[in-house]
């Protein structure tokens, strides 16, 4: 692996854009993947909420611990979280649903089509819920002006009681249908593995790469931003793909579903290293927040998706987000 990464620096000002590559490469592995593991006991809100935001979140998470192990600026880890989240509930998915629309309607009148229905969208609304309820906490926990280790262990430790939940929810549907995940499984594991090697590596270079430099786009003042705009790639081919396929419950599931990894998970694996200081765009960036978590489940569990006009609505936002947000 060495070997190869000395490959890539020798080839000089091109080397940025081979291990961006490599990053995008290596989600794309992870991403058809996914699309098998469907077939392997993980369907639907499932497979949005419990598989897909490791493997689109994983570049946010292994720049989190990248930057808690090296003692890098723990400022540019929340930016990180509050970017990628912010993306991922405006731009994400008001674009798909301007293209392609975002209707959770059911695409019958059978039963067991309504049924499936109705448990996709519940699920989703649980999704929500969850992530207005970790960034509220991340909020509390921040209002002295960081996040510290204790704050941390309780940031992480409501992450993983959610995935345990969602562990069990899995286990309980294949009882019911008599489903066992199959050998491929196994396969899918290592390939996802590979893929995870990937990113790490291109993570590691790139973020080194940004750290260089004191001034300009590409340097230490915009890491956080930048390095969020690198970690979302992953997450808008999945809206895209999943949106083209006319699978709005994967689209919505697995955007707020990576939402849990930057928040609460992340910014909890940093405060484990050392104390988290909060960034200038915290407040207003956890406001935009909570509001588009709380329009998405009242559009949910009301509307039952996102209606065409409100894509640009979201999109505008997002525009906001970045003018509000990034230093000058």
């Amino acid at each position: 692996m060495q070997s190869l990464v000395q490959a890539i620096e020798s080839t000089g000002h091109w080397a940025p854009l081979f291990f961006t590559g490599g990053f995008i490469a290596a989600s794309f592995l992870m991403i058809w993947r996914l699309e098998a593991m469907t077939e392997s006991g993980f369907e639907g809100t499932v497979l949005g909420t419990l598989v897909m935001p490791y493997c689109s979140g994983i570049g946010n998470l292994v720049f989190a611990f990248m930057l808690g192990a090296q003692r890098g600026p723990g400022s540019a880890v929340m930016e990180n979280a509050l970017v990628n989240n912010v993306t991922n509930l405006t731009l994400l998915i008001g674009l798909p649903a301007l293209i392609w629309g975002m209707s959770l309607s059911p695409g019958g009148r059978k039963k067991s089509v309504v049924r499936e229905s109705h448990v996709n969208r519940l699920s989703l609304m649980l999704t929500l819920v969850a992530g207005l309820f970790f960034t509220g906490a991340v909020w509390a926990l921040g209002r002295d002006g960081r996040i510290d280790f204790s704050d941390g262990l309780v940031l992480v430790g409501l992450f993983l009681f959610w995935q345990v939940f969602h562990v069990f929810e899995v286990l309980k549907t294949n009882v019911r249908q008599n489903q066992s995940f199959g050998w491929m499984l196994v396969v899918d594991a290592a390939l996802l593995a590979i893929g995870a090697c990937g990113i790490y590596v291109s993570t590691d270079w790139l973020v080194e790469w940004v750290s260089r430099a004191d001034s300009g786009l590409f340097s230490t003042k915009y890491l956080g931003w930048l390095s969020g705009w690198l970690m979302v790639l992953p997450n808008a081919l999945l809206a895209l793909y999943y949106g083209w396929r006319g699978r709005p419950e994967v689209v919505y599931t697995s955007q707020a579903g990576d939402g849990h990894i930057c928040i609460p998970l992340c910014v909890g694996v940093y405060a484990l290293y050392q104390p988290l200081p909060i960034p200038s765009i915290f407040r207003e960036a956890l406001v935009l927040l909570a509001a588009a978590l709380v329009m998405h489940f009242l559009l949910t569990m009301v509307f039952k998706g996102v209606p065409r006009w409100l894509g640009i609505v979201l999109i505008a936002a997002y525009g906001v987000f970045l003018y509000k947000g990034l230093p000058r």
